[in-house]
């Protein structure tokens, strides 16, 4: 493959491509995030509702069947096909939402959230994502999907409240069935089929290098931070509906009012901080002050939590620092992660993403019902705590970016002699040949590699 042809644009397909399944994760999680900002006030209405700790539960069941169902989903889908798999877990999330929908008790709807949970297709859309894409376009169409979660849950806690006016939360959860079988439609009509579904290192995981990335102190600190930032989240709206209410005397269809302007001021000032810890290399520098941030944030709400304008600063100052890690850390994944293990890195740090969504809504729950918000908020508090620590002793992630080669097949010994070639060019950082894929992983450091004199040693010529 020439350089030229290595720099053209996206074809058509694979744009398509990449539109649809960025289409079908976004209503797929809008349909999850909208009921974030009403739903704490509608389930206290219910039989079993009065238990801020059965609310909790509720809120965070999805976080748990998600956890557990992710992974196998993705093998699954190495061996009965991409499609099958992204149809039945959207089916599956139908249901739950269906049933959630129908539900009369809290107990019901805990039992629904968690069958939507068990509907985890992101791994085998990611996996799909990589079959209909080339490498050197992938990372294009993965940032595409990204964009389109952080859109969608800035819409949704904008438009979940007045949704909550107009259909109520039985309503929201019925839409997002249907948004589950938009997903099956834009599938089958948009998405194409592959041409050949193989396994790719960079997007799945391998179960053999999970102890590896576990034992990667750089990684845990990131996978620990994923995990403190989606608990704290889930936390959070199990009081924070209620505090708004009760402080600001403000109706739940109303409270749009304060997320849209917090949502709009964090999200424009995320984007300088990005460009910064990107182009300047300054991520880490970023990452700290972002978690310091978040911590300032939730120790704030121990004291400011019977304060309107207090809870609406605070709220800021959350999701200022939540939008720049939720954007910041995959990258940092892929800076770290051994390039030949950065689909399994990714994979188990979308499990404790998960799993922190679980463990928030339990002890948001359980510590609102037990002690009142403020517990809540310490708790949070000192989980970022906690972060802001292992966050300071992190290394520097270095400035690099991957890059992944088509191979024909070798033996190891002519795979180790082209490993050493690259490893001697200008600019390459790592060098990883995977002979059971036919591919050839590196990383680069940008401003020195020379893609052309690479291609020359993987072909020979």
């Amino acid at each position: 493959m020439s350089k030229n042809n290595r720099s053209e644009g996206m074809t058509p397909l694979e744009s398509r491509a990449s539109t649809g399944l960025s289409t079908i994760f976004a209503l797929r999680m809008l349909g999850l995030f909208l009921i974030l900002p009403v739903f704490a006030i509608y389930a206290e209405h219910l039989p079993g509702g009065q238990s801020h700790l059965m609310i909790g539960l509720a809120l965070g069941a999805y976080g748990l069947t998600q956890a557990i169902f992710q992974i196998p989903f993705g093998m699954a889908s190495d061996r009965f096909g991409r499609k099958r798999v992204i149809y039945f877990g959207l089916l599956l999330f139908a249901l739950g939402s269906f049933v959630a929908a129908g539900a009369h008790t809290i107990y019901m709807v805990m039992f629904g959230r968690a069958l939507q949970g068990s509907g985890a297709v992101a791994a085998a859309v990611i996996a799909l994502t990589a079959d209909l894409t080339r490498e050197e376009h992938r990372t294009k169409a993965m940032a595409m999907i990204g964009v389109t979660i952080g859109t969608t849950f800035t819409v949704s806690l904008i438009i979940g409240p007045a949704l909550d006016h107009a259909i109520g939360v039985p309503g929201i959860f019925a839409l997002t069935g249907v948004l589950a079988f938009a997903g099956m439609a834009v599938l089958y009509a948009i998405v194409p089929n592959p041409t050949e579904t193989r396994f790719h290192s960079d997007a799945e995981m391998v179960p053999a290098r999970v102890r590896d990335v576990l034992r990667d102190a750089q990684l845990l600190r990131l996978d620990f931070g994923i995990f403190t930032l989606h608990a704290i989240l889930t936390a959070m709206f199990v009081v924070i509906p209620f505090a708004l209410r009760r402080t600001g005397n403000l109706p739940v269809n109303q409270h749009w009012e304060v997320y849209l302007p917090v949502m709009l001021i964090s999200f424009a000032l995320m984007v300088p901080a990005i460009i910064i810890g990107e182009k300047k290399g300054k991520l880490k520098q970023v990452l700290v002050f972002a978690v310091g941030l978040l911590a300032f944030s939730q120790f704030g709400l121990v004291f400011l939590v019977n304060s309107f304008w207090g809870i609406a600063l605070l709220l800021l100052a959350f999701f200022i620092a939540f939008n720049v890690l939720e954007a910041s850390l995959p990258s940092l994944i892929s800076k770290i992660a051994p390039a030949a293990s950065k689909g399994t890195a990714i994979g188990v740090y979308n499990t404790t993403e998960f799993f922190g969504a679980f463990l928030g809504g339990t002890m948001g729950g359980f510590l609102s019902g037990r002690f009142g918000p403020s517990a809540v908020f310490l708790f949070s508090g000192s989980l970022a705590g906690l972060w802001l620590l292992m966050s300071l002793t992190m290394k520097t992630p270095p400035k690099v970016s991957s890059k992944m080669f088509h191979l024909p097949e070798m033996d190891a010994k002519q795979a180790q002699a082209l490993s050493d070639a690259l490893a001697a060019l200008p600019g390459v950082a790592e060098v990883t040949v995977v002979t059971e894929e036919n591919v050839v992983y590196l990383k680069v450091r940008s401003q020195e590699w020379d893609e052309e004199a690479a291609l020359k040693v993987i072909t020979g010529r």
